[in-house]
């Protein structure tokens, strides 16, 4: 199932601030999985606990990287319609 993904401000001035690199490659191939293939082991994508979207939606972390220091992530949740997803934030893991 082909998904729209929504940016926020936030989520798109942290993809512009991303200079053109291999971690840019990688948010956006990411970015691709999470629009065709939510279920990809690489995303490793799980409910985020401790954080809820503008209306109280569950809020999901998908990994950009894995085991690397400062490794990226994207928090995400479902809609505001159906078949769309909305990026929150594109930023490396605490």
């Amino acid at each position: 199932m082909q998904r729209a993904l929504r940016l926020t401000t936030l989520a798109r001035d942290q993809l512009n601030a991303v200079p053109e690199s291999t971690r840019k490659k990688k948010i956006q191939r990411t970015l691709g999985l999470l629009e065709t293939n939510l279920r990809h082991p690489s995303l490793n994508t799980h409910k985020y606990d401790g954080l809820s979207g503008d209306n109280g939606e569950d809020v999901f972390e998908a990994y950009i990287e894995n085991k690397t220091p400062t490794a990226w992530r994207i928090f995400w949740h479902y809609g505001p319609g159906q078949g769309e997803l909305t990026i929150l934030a594109i930023t490396p893991h605490p």
